[in-house]
């Protein structure tokens, strides 16, 4: 449920929330088995054997976590994002530093050349959270090419789908049908989210067993970068009309809560903010605390024992 609260969020990403629970390499692995296991023990009547290749209890228990938060919690997040937006934010950037902090100490070996990809993934996150957000005329194409490009950032730590989304002009859209409970376009979207899946999990997987370490430092770096996305004190400079009719930032900048007031007059809410991203970061403490209990607890999965 965490998982999909995060990924409703432009900005935060699920695949962090995976990571610090400690379950992010089982769901990759479980991912990856799932192609082979269908034509292997599916497809020869061999319902239990492709369950318990796929890890079968796991998938189906998150992704059922995620659609109920998804349908549960689009329209609170986005009423309290519109409401209490220094609030929330400071909450998310809080979120994403304990993050950092987590995924940085997940290394090997800390060497002097993990500073390129460290480098490399804070550029590449900062130049895209000062992308500006794009209009789209969806068609049925578009859902689904939006789904495969979205999930592929979703399952990355740092990398949050949801803004690659807002950046795509499909937002609002997705969120719209997510809301209206738009089965055709929802299944669209959800068809391209599991080719993406499956193609990108491979990679990840690879990557993680060939170069642990940099891949590593390039994540963290994706964090530290999308921390401009999270800063809670913007100034708009453009604006644009959404699906709705309504006047929504297109380009923003991150300034100081000093510039903030001057520019706004509103009181930037310097220690509520301050109390908010402690509060974030005490949060995933906690899930941090949590998931390594049940890493030390649970059996390991069907295709970890397989391989």
């Amino acid at each position: 449920m965490a998982m999909g609260a995060a990924d409703i969020v432009p900005g935060v990403s699920g695949g962090t929330i995976a990571f610090i629970t400690g379950i992010y390499f089982r769901l990759l692995e479980a991912i990856n088995a799932a192609p082979g296991a269908v034509f292997r023990e599916l497809f020869r009547g061999r319902p239990k054997a492709f369950w318990q290749a796929c890890d079968g209890t796991f998938l189906s228990l998150l992704l059922a976590g995620i659609l109920i938060s998804v349908v549960t919690l689009a329209s609170a997040i986005s009423f309290l994002l519109d409401e209490y937006p220094i609030q929330i934010w400071s909450f998310f950037f809080g979120l994403i530093v304990a993050s950092v902090l987590h995924v940085g100490r997940q290394a090997n070996h800390y060497r002097t050349f993990l500073l390129i990809p460290l480098v490399a993934g804070i550029v590449v996150a900062w130049w895209i959270s000062t992308l500006s957000g794009g209009d789209l005329n969806p068609s049925a194409l578009t859902f689904f090419g939006a789904g495969a490009v979205a999930i592929c950032a979703m399952i990355l730590p740092g990398i949050s789908g949801s803004f690659i989304l807002v950046i795509l002009g499909m937002y609002a859209p997705v969120l719209a049908a997510i809301k209206t409970f738009d089965v055709a376009v929802l299944l669209l979207f959800m068809s391209g989210c599991l080719v993406g899946l499956l193609s990108v999990a491979r990679l990840i997987t690879w990557a993680f067993h060939k170069y642990h370490d940099p891949v590593l430092a390039l994540l963290t770096g994706f964090m530290i970068g999308a921390l401009n996305k999270v800063w809670p004190w913007k100034e708009t400079l453009s604006w644009r009309t959404n699906s709705s009719g309504e006047q929504v930032p297109l380009n923003e900048v991150s300034i100081s809560p000093g510039a903030f007031l001057d520019l706004t007059g509103l009181d930037p809410q310097v220690w509520t903010a301050v109390m908010m991203a402690i509060t974030g970061f005490a949060l995933v403490l906690l899930v941090e605390w949590v998931g390594g209990r049940n890493q030390n607890t649970e059996p390991r999965p069907a295709s970890d024992n397989a391989g």
